[in-house]
């Protein structure tokens, strides 16, 4: 849930707006001497800064209904195992522990999990799902990663634990961001504040693009899901526009990546500060990239839930 080149329009349209991101998912730092066009494969996003804070709170005010309307329907219930991957904040992992009770329990892990609560109810791990092998193995009755994928430099990889975790029958969950759907940061796009956003938002997916984001994700999730060797397989997908949440996750993100964008030459201080005061005034009506939903079950005991459905 959870944001510039003197604005030319021929950069690349690799992706997605900056938005999409769950929690340091991205592993790696860039070897000595990597050509500056290859992908750097190196968190823009970093759980470290102040904005990760606020940048989780809007994100969670705009998508944990959509993701907990997702669980719910998979059948979550008390005494149930779940797996929160690059939880980033705190409130799915509370939330799951709250529906699991005390005879279940609920794994959140994060390459950075200062977000999170270790007397949340919960159990907090270090973890790198692209590169560390499955926390207890073939236990969990729910995996899910919202927005933490599309960061992975090895995506196969990441599904192939966060599936190996799974019981017979177990559920995973994942959620990411296609931008190429829905490029535009103002739909309306009828004055120069709004043609200013939209400039702003190529230049956000430029900096993801080189750091290694597949940012066209989202739509591969079913066929990756499936490619994984789970069954009952089904997507949704659903964005949101406009809003106090919109305009503060922007706000967050433009501020958390502002050096990046400066230090690569894509915008200048006058025309980000343009930005943030038209956002900060509400005269422009923002949107975020669509949030695909996947889910699919580990072949075994038979599950419950997971009929398709929309936001």
């Amino acid at each position: 849930m959870s944001s510039s080149q003197p604005f030319a329009d021929t950069m690349p349209e690799p992706g997605a707006g900056g938005w999409e991101t769950g929690a340091g998912a991205e592993s790696g730092a860039p070897s000595p001497g990597t050509p500056e066009s290859a992908p750097q494969h190196r968190y823009l996003l970093d759980n470290a800064r102040v904005e990760a804070g606020e940048r989780f709170t809007w994100l969670a005010e705009l998508f944990d209904g959509v993701t907990w309307g997702h669980i719910d329907r998979l059948g979550v219930r008390a005494g149930w195992r779940c797996w929160e991957v690059g939880a980033g904040g705190p409130g799915i992992a509370q939330a799951l522990a709250v529906a699991v009770g005390p005879s279940g329990h609920v794994l959140a892990t994060d390459i950075d999990p200062a977000w999170l609560d270790p007397h949340g109810g919960y159990e907090v791990v270090r973890h790198d799902v692209g590169g560390d092998p499955p926390p207890q193995p073939g236990t969990f009755d729910l995996v899910h990663a919202r927005l933490v994928l599309v960061h992975v430099p090895d995506r196969a990889q990441a599904l192939a634990t966060m599936v190996a975790a799974l019981r017979p029958g177990g559920w995973l969950l994942v959620e990411d961001a296609d931008t190429e759907l829905q490029p535009l940061a103002c739909l309306d796009e009828v004055g120069p504040a709004q043609q200013r956003a939209n400039r702003l938002r190529r230049a956000v997916r430029e900096l993801m693009t080189r750091r290694g984001a597949d940012l066209r994700f989202g739509r591969t999730l079913p066929r990756a899901l499936r490619t994984a060797g789970l069954v009952d397989v089904g997507a949704s997908g659903c964005f949101p526009v406009g809003g106090v949440a919109c305009d503060r996750l922007e706000t967050a993100t433009v501020r958390m990546v502002r050096a990046e964008l400066l230090a690569a030459g894509l915008v200048t201080d006058a025309e980000i500060d343009a930005h943030l005061a038209a956002v900060g005034t509400g005269e422009i009506d923002l949107t975020l990239a669509p949030l695909i939903s996947a889910w699919g079950r580990r072949p075994g005991a038979r599950g419950t839930g997971g009929s398709r459905t929309s936001c």
